[in-house]
């Protein structure tokens, strides 16, 4: 049964009414899903390089805060902006163990997944991914998990900004945080055995923080930054993939297509998570491979410049415009 344009009032203001034609090629069908030994070569699964990316948030996050304590205060302000971007990255790998992409043996990819990701972030890997997947199975159907951060848009200057006021001012953050604190007396045995590995892997960091000579840097370039600047980072990325689109079988409505700069791709979408448009496509896709299912599609022109916002900064420009009133 084909989906309504729209099942949800205030969403698909910024969907595209008119889209390009998609012709069928080598790698792309005509409704735009990659053909079967395309996509075989897509969802091939790079594990050792995946262990790699794993390895290097932890060196790169290690090496700030090295630098944080050698040049201190003169780089605290950058420390701070730079782990908030740590948790994009942590978030961005979380992710792709949530899709079970991140290692093809599975044990290794949910161990991983949790503790190595998605606890160090104050993230259940295990409950994003079924939340998560009900977006996929359905954007902004009956179940999707995510409305209130796309509904609305575009939404108008002060609105916008009044948004990223409460994100970065950790308003946000610690209504999250207290929600997250509520789960240590969920009457779910698994929510709260979740909860106290959360805790104990805060609690290794603390202690880690205290054993160096250095206790301020948990709660001032860890909790603080999570609280703040990854909240910033997550609306914006959050409201560049979906923000005003709609719910409807075409994914290109109810997906957000970004052009991807360098400079973006460093702060907010590492770990090429910002072809989010190639991902909705296939969520079965390692996010390797996500750019040359991007190419396939602009080469079979299922995706142009028509659809294509530029970059970051014209998408958001894009989403707070002010509401046209009819």
């Amino acid at each position: 049964m084909e989906m309504a344009d729209s099942a949800v009032k205030g969403l698909g203001d910024m969907a595209p009414r008119a889209l390009p034609e998609c012709h069928a090629t080598e790698r792309i069908r005509p409704d735009g899903r990659p053909t079967p030994a395309f996509r075989e070569q897509l969802r091939v699964i790079p594990s050792w390089r995946n262990l790699g990316s794993v390895v290097s948030v932890y060196l790169q996050t290690a090496a700030v805060i090295w630098a944080t304590v050698v040049w201190a205060p003169w780089v605290w302000p950058i420390t701070f902006v730079l782990m908030g971007r740590a948790f994009a990255q942590f978030a961005s790998l979380m992710h792709e163990a949530a899709h079970r992409l991140l290692f093809s043996n599975k044990r290794a990819n949910d161990v991983a997944g949790r503790w190595l990701l998605g606890f160090p972030s104050f993230t259940s890997t295990d409950a994003y991914r079924r939340v998560h997947m009900a977006h996929h199975r359905d954007e902004f159907g009956p179940t999707e998990p995510d409305i209130p951060l796309y509904i609305g848009y575009p939404i108008g200057e002060a609105s916008f900004r009044r948004k990223l006021v409460r994100d970065a001012t950790g308003r946000t953050g610690i209504r999250l945080m207290r929600g997250l604190l509520t789960n240590a007396r969920s009457k779910d045995a698994r929510v709260r055995h979740t909860f106290w590995k959360i805790m104990s892997v805060q609690a290794v960091l603390l202690l880690a923080a205290i054993a160096s000579g250095h206790w301020w840097l948990y709660p001032f370039f860890w909790l603080a930054p999570y609280l703040t600047v990854w909240r910033v980072i997550n609306r914006l990325r959050s409201v560049a993939e979906h923000g005003g689109m709609e719910r409807s079988p075409d994914r290109r409505r109810s997906t957000h297509s970004v052009a991807q700069h360098p400079i973006a791709r460093i702060l907010l979408v590492p770990y090429r998570i910002g072809w989010h448009l190639a991902h909705h496509v296939d969520a079965g896709v390692p996010f390797r491979n996500l750019p040359a299912l991007h190419e396939a599609l602009r080469e079979a022109g299922y995706v142009d410049a028509t659809i294509e916002h530029a970059s970051y900064p014209a998408i958001w420009r894009a989403l707070r415009a002010e509401p046209t009133i009819a």
